[in-house]
């Protein structure tokens, strides 16, 4: 499991897509996907942060927290783009940061309301994929202008087979 930081070390220009699709209306915003007690998907808009330490979310007191406390697996994948199809999606595990420090910090730079029952839980990468679908248009075209999907496996995750650890594009 890769930390974003981590992640965008290895592939930059990925990482910078991807955040570009993410925060394309200001803050951050994308659907996170988490893993109901019944093993079911629960699906809900959130507002994630990234920064260069890490991917983090605040997330209040609901079904998907208590989802994320008992099974961090995640997936999150960004809002579609008004001008473009293109698309962003992250898996990996989501954890719990305790550091007090680390949750002012970033509560302070996002914004956060105080006084609200949210906890502050930061994502590791395990896939990261941008697709692009050749409009000329939004946010990710700094990357490509034809239809094409980037994707990066984490290598360390054991996900991947040893060829398929660089991010590679495809023609869709």
């Amino acid at each position: 499991m890769a930390t974003w930081s981590q992640f965008a070390a290895d592939e930059p220009r990925l990482a910078t897509a991807i955040r570009l699709l993410m925060q394309q209306y200001g803050p951050g915003l994308g659907y996170l996907a988490t893993v109901r007690a019944d093993g079911g998907p629960r699906v809900h808009p959130v507002s994630p942060v990234i920064t260069e330490d890490g991917l983090f979310c605040f997330i209040v007191d609901s079904p998907k927290r208590r989802d994320l406390e008992r099974d961090g697996r995640y997936a999150l994948h960004s809002f579609p783009p008004e001008e473009s199809d293109d698309e962003a999606y992250l898996a990996g595990r989501a954890r719990p940061v305790t550091d007090v420090a680390t949750v002012a910090r970033l509560a302070r730079a996002a914004r956060a309301v105080p006084h609200v029952d949210w906890r502050l839980f930061e994502f590791t990468v395990d896939v990261a994929m941008v697709a692009r679908h050749g409009t000329g248009a939004g946010p990710a075209t700094t990357i490509a202008m034809e239809p094409a999907v980037q994707v990066w496996l984490d290598p360390t995750s054991g996900t991947a087979a040893p060829h398929e650890t660089a991010a590679a594009a495809v023609a869709c």
